[in-house]
């Protein structure tokens, strides 16, 4: 006898739902069980290590943001007396590097938090008096409608003060602690900064874009750093028309053509407005703040659909989704892969033989299979695991309530 088509599909459904139903029950009771745990550990405030039985456990979606939210909490909880002390001495301190800082509010607290804005003074390469007299200058230089309008002092009087490797740590810190402590929102932090500061810009704004929501650069000169970074960043620009010191005027002008053959060919990204103050010289008369206004449109695209990735001299190891081995890092690497649905094309690997997707169920289907393909073939292929383990780590490399991993998929570019 002849077994049906029709009712051999519906048998083979049904033996293939069954197993999967029961898996996804055990995982559902297992994934509840990992939440209690934590729950328990981290009122009792006791150590991670009483959470390693179960940090590789497999959880829900649902639990796996009930999680993220339940260490975020604790942890703000626990460190708030200690960020409010730091907020209140003006300065901060890591290892033997001290950044003074003023701040002041500007307007009514929106319902998701001030906006901040991380002012850069000019000067560098000068005496300790001339770099305070820049500091004290971009004090009162602008002025906001809404928002934190954060100034502060560079920890170092050298020519690079805005962008040697630990100003990244100390930005990190200081978003962390206006989060905390004056809710500030994550999703709104934008950085700016005139001279010496907008030197800064050139430099941070692409490494540390995944933090930021939009850039202001004023009068500055990039040095050796490229825009590929600022894929997903709006990038304001501004420069005095004369202003010739160390050819600031042409390679801003080099830039804004750079900037918009970049989005020509990527219309989804490198938003910039450009703006060259002709007759103009190294000031540009205060007109320079029509920037604010332009950047304050923007919110953070924490979640992109392509992610473009420039290795500075400052080694980074998370960029948006993506993640590297801080040991592997080298100066120079590129990297940009761009997503659709469940699968990501790795469209250019300079310098970099592997790297993580590190991931949420914002940029994928965590509960279905990921594909990662390069050149055409396809170099990893499996079904992402949310965990505590992976939550952890994200919370430690990035304090961001915004941004929590809780899947990390490895990817070799060569076998």
């Amino acid at each position: 006898m002849r077994l049906n088509k029709a009712i051999f599909q519906s048998v083979f459904m049904i033996l293939a739902v069954v197993p999967s139903a029961i898996q996804s029950e055990e995982t559902t009771k297992s994934s509840a069980a990992v939440i209690t745990k934590l729950q328990s550990v981290l009122e009792a405030s006791s150590s991670v290590t009483e959470l390693e039985s179960v940090l590789k456990t497999p959880l829900t979606k649902v639990d796996a943001e009930k999680a993220a939210k339940l260490i975020w909490s604790k942890h703000s909880e626990k460190v708030k007396p200690e960020r409010e002390a730091e907020l209140k001495s003006g300065k901060l301190e890591i290892g033997k590097k001290v950044m003074p800082f003023t701040y002041k509010k500007f307007g009514e607290k929106p319902k998701n938090g001030h906006s901040l804005w991380i002012s850069m003074h000019g000067g560098g390469g000068a005496p300790k008096a001339v770099n305070d007299r820049q500091w004290e200058n971009q004090k009162r230089l602008y002025k906001l409608e809404e928002g934190i309008y954060l100034v502060p002092r560079a920890p170092t009087d050298t020519w690079d003060l805005w962008h040697q490797g630990h100003i990244d740590e100390m930005y990190t810190r200081l978003i962390e602690d206006m989060i905390i402590v004056e809710g500030v929102d994550p999703n709104r932090v934008y950085i700016m900064g005139y001279s010496a500061g907008g030197d800064g810009v050139y430099q941070l704004a692409p490494r540390m874009a995944d933090q930021l929501a939009a850039a202001g650069m004023m009068a500055g000169h990039p040095n050796e750093t490229q825009p590929l970074g600022l894929r997903n960043l709006p990038f304001a620009l501004q420069m005095g028309g004369n202003d010739a010191a160390y050819n600031r005027n042409k390679i801003a002008r080099d830039w804004s053509i750079k900037l918009d053959e970049m989005q020509k060919n990527d219309p989804k990204g490198y938003t910039h407005f450009v703006k060259i103050y002709e007759g103009k010289g190294h000031w540009m008369d205060g007109e320079d703040k029509i920037a604010i206004p332009w950047m304050q449109k923007f919110s953070r695209n924490i979640n992109p659909d392509r992610v473009a990735w420039r290795q500075d001299d400052v080694i980074h190891r998370r960029f948006y989704w993506l993640a590297v081995d801080p040991k592997q890092a080298r100066a120079g690497q590129e990297l940009v892969v761009s997503r659709n649905g469940q699968e990501f094309e790795v469209e250019k690997a300079d310098g970099i033989d592997q790297f993580q997707l590190v991931l949420n169920d914002k940029q994928a289907d965590l509960d279905q299979p990921v594909r990662v393909k390069f050149k055409g073939k396809t170099v990893a292929e499996m079904q992402p695991m949310r965990t505590l383990e992976n939550i952890w780590e994200s919370l430690k490399q990035r304090p961001d309530p915004e941004s929590v991993t809780s899947a990390r998929i490895e990817v070799k570019l060569k076998p």
